[in-house]
């Protein structure tokens, strides 16, 4: 079987390790300075994209299921998943705080015919705060920032999901640093899913929080992945 490779973004095994259950998403020492939002710009400014334009496998698989309704993406990036989204029926709101990224989603979703069925907007997630109770579907596919900033992001976005509607990220694990291929190597901007379920507080009924393998081929042969994957819902 071929497999085609996910993004890299600074954006089924085993259950999360439980030994990771007291350390918080608060807690970093001192690492490089982030990427900001010129820094995404200028990675952005191929006219090409820079990250496949198929939908996240997880998402996918996560989705394809749910009946159709109002869908928030956050860091979007090029647009891939509310595009995807957009295509199966789903009114999306899609944010990032890249321009030049926005302007590559919104010619995507133009190829792709679902434009009057995506609302693009620019905005840092470290300071948007999306409605509350508001969406069936809030998703976060890859959001790799620095941990202390990551956690109020969170609960904002499982403070948007509307009743029955449905939260669900998939991050680089960290345990993808030394023991899977690609991602940030960078360890504060990685994290594991019990570490997404202790900073969500209660706020959202998990479904699942585990680490999934993601196959990856190279020009070197198919490698593996590790992400972490969070699924809840609002009862």
């Amino acid at each position: 079987m071929k497999f085609t490779s996910e993004p890299v973004q600074a954006k089924q095994s085993a259950i999360v390790d439980g030994s990771a259950a007291q350390t918080s998403l608060a807690g970093t020492c001192a690492m490089p300075r982030p990427m900001e939002r010129e820094d995404w710009n200028r990675r952005y400014a191929s006219e090409e994209l820079i990250w496949t334009a198929d939908a996240n496998r997880f998402l996918v698989a996560q989705t394809e299921s749910l009946s159709p309704g109002n869908a928030l993406d956050l860091a979007t990036g090029e647009g891939r998943n509310a595009v995807w989204l957009a295509e199966r029926g789903w009114t999306v709101r899609a944010v990032d705080f890249s321009d030049v990224a926005i302007e590559k989603a919104k010619r995507l979703a133009n190829a792709r015919n679902v434009a009057d069925k995506i609302d693009f907007r620019e905005a840092d997630l470290r300071a948007y705060e999306p409605e509350v109770q508001s969406f069936d579907l809030v998703a976060l596919i890859y959001l790799q920032i620095p941990q202390a900033e990551l956690a109020p992001i969170l609960v904002r976005a499982a403070r948007a999901v509307a009743p029955g509607g449905t939260f669900l990220l998939v991050a680089h694990d960290s345990a993808n640093l030394k023991h899977g291929y690609g991602g940030p190597q960078r360890s504060d901007v990685l994290y594991t899913a019990e570490q997404v379920v202790v900073a969500l507080g209660g706020e959202i009924a998990i479904e699942q929080a585990t680490r999934v393998e993601r196959p990856v081929q190279t020009t070197d042969g198919l490698k593996v992945a590790i992400d972490c994957l969070v699924r809840g819902k609002r009862l």
